[in-house]
């Protein structure tokens, strides 16, 4: 006679043979679901695994039917008690599988078969963590060792994502770096984004920016905490992420670096198990990265894809100057040849010169771009060429100059005309011998970098008069640019008006409004003394402070752009005694205009009394008296 006792110690010990010859917890359920049929004589089982939403089949025996109650299986999880309806028995085995029966056993053997499935399952969990510790152990082994021998940071980085893929068992893996001083984080691999695989995101956004900003992991899933999944990346990337794992990289001198992300686990969720795999994991990367110190330029070499940076340095315009610019911009851009740029304040000269870079074949090294005017005579060489630590009072450590910073790239020396006539012999003595020398050092280190150069001035008379260097000059003069002033480009104000309004509405949310026949005239009236730097700025105060959907002339008043040639026009030999009255009685006037003639509303919007108009215009000798005051008693 076959008591339960007998039958349960039978079962134990065939289902212990089949532990021992099955690699994983799949195998073994396919293996161990026909003998414990057998031995109970019953028609069907099923081992089922919660993944909310859904119920997912983890072995079977015997004819199951498609449709299985499943409700019956969620009560013996919810319980962690056998349940029953029907001829259907539900034997939970942990927290998240339960084991469907479809035959007839009474209470005890049900209580006697919990138990030994229960304890068989619970063996096999903990086999498989061993085994998966093992691997994962070996695998760490092997790929620290490979990561040692990378010299190229894109083949590192994708190394590591799939080393992570394999050992969590999920679909794709990224690492994201932080360019803390952009405030971005910087993602590779990251697959279906672009050419390159990089992502870029703001390092407060999502789960990773949560993840770099309090240095804590994240496990996101199975319906829980999944709002703040960034869907906005899924629908860039057409990926559809539904489980999500992301710790810190945190660097051996305790630096956050970024995070370690890995998404969509191929079965269930992510658990306690891959999450502390994954710290593991992250710390070796860490290490790795901070060893080659490569990642640092993967941070700072372009905060957008070069392709994206050359197609925003658009040059607007149809006319015949801004186009024979950029004609001359195509054929000397992929050449080494020195250029200088030259025009008004605000005519767009560093725009051109990045334009020249992002055309030439130097598009994927550094874009170097120095204010001569802000250099000091004492700052010069710090800033140009660099300095060793205490070569002076505040050089706490050693710092790489611009020409270094620029090397393989381009360097742009803006206002090249402010620099100084010493300034200028010890520019000149680099740029012919392509070498330099750190203040304070004495090691040469040569610099290979293309020099483009800007300014308003006239070079050629500051030559003539010896305040600036002839030998320099005609270094920096190979081939010359001059950018034609806003005024002179006719209707290129209309086109730059258009992009810039449209831009700065984009950016807003908003539609953007149109300029009426009367504003277009006014725009192109106006003679632009700041050229397109004014433009851009009234492009943009118009996006925030225009309601409708048209712009009228009025709405062009604040600007002080007055129909005539003469709107902020000064001479600039006067005193400033004299500058100032010409400037006073021209912004006054033009209040007055705009007012309609009426002074009271000129003298609102001066913040003045009308009789200290009146006063004023006295004082000012502008002749306009109160017998012209236009419509004060309407």
């Amino acid at each position: 006679m076959t008591t339960p006792f007998s039958q349960n110690y039978e079962l134990s010990l065939l289902l212990l043979e089949q532990v021992e010859n099955s690699s994983s917890s799949g195998e073994f359920w396919e293996k161990a679901l026909p003998v414990v049929r057998q031995i109970l004589k019953v028609e069907s089982l099923v081992v089922l695994q919660s993944v909310p939403p859904e119920w997912r089949r983890k072995g079977q025996a015997g004819e199951v039917p498609k449709e299985i109650p499943a409700e019956l299986a969620a009560e013996a999880l919810d319980r962690l008690a056998p349940a029953r309806s029907g001829s259907w028995i539900a034997l939970p085995l942990d927290q998240k599988k339960v084991l469907l029966l479809n035959g007839s056993i009474d209470d005890d053997k049900c209580k006697g078969l919990q138990g030994t499935l229960t304890l068989i399952h619970q063996l096999v969990e903990q086999r498989q963590q061993r085994t998966r510790r093992i691997l994962r152990l070996e695998k760490l082994l092997e790929i620290t060792h490979a990561w040692g021998q990378s010299e190229c940071m894109q083949s590192l980085l994708e190394a590591m994502a799939n080393a992570a893929t394999e050992l969590l068992d999920a679909d794709r893996a990224s690492i994201f770096l932080w360019d803390k001083a952009n405030k971005m984080l910087v993602g590779r691999p990251a697959l279906g984004i672009k050419a390159d695989g990089e992502l870029r995101i703001p390092d407060d956004r999502g789960i990773v920016g949560h993840v770099v900003q309090t240095r804590e992991p994240r496990r996101v899933g199975g319906g829980m905490d999944d709002s703040q999944i960034d869907r906005k990346i899924d629908q860039e990337t057409g990926y559809t992420t539904r489980t999500l794992i992301c710790v810190p990289l945190i660097g051996p001198q305790g630096q956050c670096m970024g995070a370690f992300e890995v998404l969509n686990k191929n079965e269930g969720l992510f658990t306690d198990e891959d999450e502390q795999g994954l710290i593991e994991l992250a710390a070796h990367a860490a290490v790795t990265l901070e060893n080659t110190q490569q990642w640092e330029e993967l941070l700072s070499k372009h905060q957008l894809l070069v392709e994206e940076a050359a197609e925003g340095l658009q040059l607007i315009g149809e006319s015949a100057a801004i186009g024979a610019v950029r004609s001359t911009i195509r054929r000397i851009a992929d050449t080494d040849l020195a250029i200088l740029v030259l025009g008004e304040n605000g005519t767009g000269k560093e725009i051109v010169a990045r334009s020249i870079h992002y055309l030439s074949r130097r598009r994927d090294q550094p874009f170097i771009a120095v204010n001569c005017a802000a250099l000091t005579e004492s700052l010069l060489e710090s800033e140009l060429f660099g300095h060793e630590k205490g070569a002076f009072t505040d050089a706490h450590e050693t710092r790489a100059g611009k020409f270094e910073l620029a090397t393989g790239g381009t360097l742009f020396l803006d206002e090249i005309g402010d620099m100084s006539l010493s300034g200028q012999a010890k520019l000149l003595r680099v740029l012919e011998d392509k070498t330099i020398v750190r203040v304070g050092g004495s090691q040469t280190i040569h610099t290979e970098v293309r020099i483009l150069a800007a300014t308003n001035q006239n070079l050629a008379k500051m030559v003539r008069e010896k305040r600036f260097r002839e030998d320099l000059f005609f270094r920096l003069n190979v081939v010359s640019l001059e950018l034609p002033p806003l005024r002179e480009r006719g209707d290129d104000v209309l086109l730059l008006s258009d992009h810039f309004l449209e831009t700065f509405c984009r950016n807003m949310g908003r539609s953007k409004p149109q300029f009426s026949p009367s504003a277009k005239n006014k725009l192109l009236e106006h003679p632009w003394p700041g050229n397109i730097r004014e433009l851009r700025n009234l492009m943009e105060r118009l996006a925030y402070l225009t309601t409708g959907d048209r712009i009228e002339a009025d709405d062009l008043a604040f600007i002080n752009a007055g129909a005539g040639g003469d709107a902020l026009h000064f001479d600039f030999n006067a005193s400033l005694a004299d500058a100032t009255r010409d400037f006073q009685q021209k912004y006054i006037k033009q209040t007055i205009d705009n007012a309609g003639g009426n002074m009271s509303k000129a003298a609102k919007r001066l913040n003045l009394h009308r009789s200290n108009l009146y006063r004023k215009l006295k004082q000012l000798e502008m002749g306009i008296g109160e017998e012209d005051d236009e419509g004060e008693g309407s």
